[in-house]
């Protein structure tokens, strides 16, 4: 059972959260402010919910002092840029308030679910950013510590991640690292040349081998000498071109087709592939010794999805590149934006954040923020997991489902303005409920909660 701490000032909505959150199988404890959550120990914790706004000290310095353990940020309408500043320093995500049972619960299970993945680990050697590669993620911290590790080495590398992680970035840092940075970087995408050419382009071949072989040619093997031949997609490469590689990496020499003689060859290989070879190799698909050829150290790229604050660290850099490309003045994502590009678990991965970025200064007819609506994400169908895609309408039907739950935030929110609004300015009620005057009058004609006059005690304060 995950532990989780909320941290909120205002009993009302404090309360609503504990028994929404109990209801759902966590185990819930409170704190009024950041001093009463300093008594419980914090790294007992699988998850903080914290307010922004609360006495004493701000919501974010909780941040610093949960260490590895995620902190959601909570924030009215009216402070959206205050939250989006809070994941900077490290928030895992933030909500805005008011919000309604199923916003939260997609929320805390999707943080809970990244946590998870993201287990911290222990990590030897250096894990400062390499050059050409954007993140400070627990995964990527690793995969940089492991890159420095073998690269000065002659050894073997697959590379294996889902399609746009950055398999090739993996593959220039390992030849930028390397002794052979000064030979070339053949890359080659094994999935974008015809079965029927591949074997002449790889391994080069002689005059009059094949029709429209007018002259010898050396193959990307040979050109690759003394450096480092990354071979994409190598799941692709078909049985025959499988054979002829396994010699390069066994022998040492490579021979063009229609050749008799072969040539010595120093290349070092690294290879990447979206596919389990191991299960294409036990299907008949791979070859199996070459699986164990090119097995020798493996290297995981982590989706995006994966990532963490990574994923806002790229959009803002994708932003600053297309800005200064396109010539615009220099952009910001809105807050609706960030919180887009944050909950969106990307398919795509790295490629297709870029492009969405892209495509969004490109469009973008503001001179300084750029809109969620320009990204062309659906805020409507998020997966809070890899099983379970949340809908607007399936969050509103489980919202209504059970007329006999406790009071939800919305029952809260209706019975506090009820209960205040003769006492209490418009002013004092929003500051309350931790929304803007807008967002109130906004919950009041959508609640059909009518606007009464104030008592003589409240008048002049709104």
């Amino acid at each position: 059972m995950s532990k989780i701490l909320i941290v909120e000032d205002e009993i009302i909505i404090r309360t609503a959260l504990r028994k929404l959150l109990t209801r759902n199988k966590y185990d819930v404890k409170e704190a009024s402010s950041v001093k009463e959550a300093g008594k419980f120990n914090l790294d007992s914790f699988n998850l903080i919910i914290s307010d922004l706004r609360l006495p004493g000290a701000p919501g974010t310095d909780l941040i610093q002092a949960a260490g590895d353990v995620p902190v959601l940020i909570m924030t009215s309408y009216a402070s959206l840029r205050s939250a989006v500043d809070s994941m900077r320093m490290g928030a895992v995500d933030y909500i805005a308030k008011p919000f309604d049972h199923d916003e939260m619960l997609a929320a805390v299970k999707r943080v809970l679910s990244k946590a998870e993945k993201a287990a911290p680990v222990k990590i030897e050697g250096s894990t400062e950013a390499i050059t050409g590669m954007i993140g400070t993620s627990p995964q990527m911290k690793e995969l940089y510590a492991k890159i420095r590790k073998v690269a000065p080495t002659n050894a073997t590398v697959l590379v294996n991640g889902e399609t746009g992680t950055g398999k090739e970035l993996v593959a220039k840092a390992l030849h930028r690292e390397s002794p052979r940075t000064q030979r070339p970087l053949i890359s080659v995408n094994c999935a974008a040349i015809p079965d029927t050419l591949i074997e002449a382009e790889l391994f080069g071949h002689e005059k009059g081998a094949f029709t429209g072989a007018a002259s010898n040619r050396e193959g990307l093997v040979a050109a690759a000498d003394g450096g480092t031949l990354f071979l994409d997609e190598i799941g692709e490469l078909p049985l025959e071109a499988q054979a002829r590689l396994l010699r390069v990496l066994q022998e040492g020499e490579v021979r063009p087709i229609g050749s008799v003689e072969s040539r010595k060859v120093d290349v070092r290989l690294v290879a990447a592939t979206h596919r389990d070879l191991g299960k294409l190799s036990r299907e008949g698909k791979f070859r199996e010794d070459l699986y164990f050829r090119i097995n020798v150290v493996q290297l995981k790229l982590p989706p995006l999805r994966e990532r963490g604050k990574d994923i806002l660290a790229l959009a803002e850099t994708f932003v600053k590149r297309y800005c200064a490309e396109l010539k615009k003045p220099p952009l910001v994502l809105s807050p609706e934006a960030i919180q887009a590009i944050t909950t969106y678990t990307w398919p795509g991965n790295i490629r297709e954040l870029e492009n969405a970025i892209q495509r969004a200064v490109i469009l973008c007819e503001d001179d300084r923020e750029i809109s969620h609506s320009l990204l062309a994400i659906d805020l409507d169908l998020v997966k809070v997991d890899d099983d379970e895609p949340v809908s607007g309408e399936a969050r509103h039907r489980r919202t209504n489902s059970d007329p006999n739950e406790d009071l939800s935030l919305e029952d809260y929110f209706q019975r506090f303005v009820l209960e205040h609004q003769d006492s209490m300015s418009e002013t004092e009620l929003a500051r309350k409920l931790g929304v803007s005057r807008k967002c109130l009058w906004e919950r009041r004609q959508r609640l059909g909660i009518p606007r009464t006059k104030p008592s003589q005690s409240a008048t002049g304060k709104s």
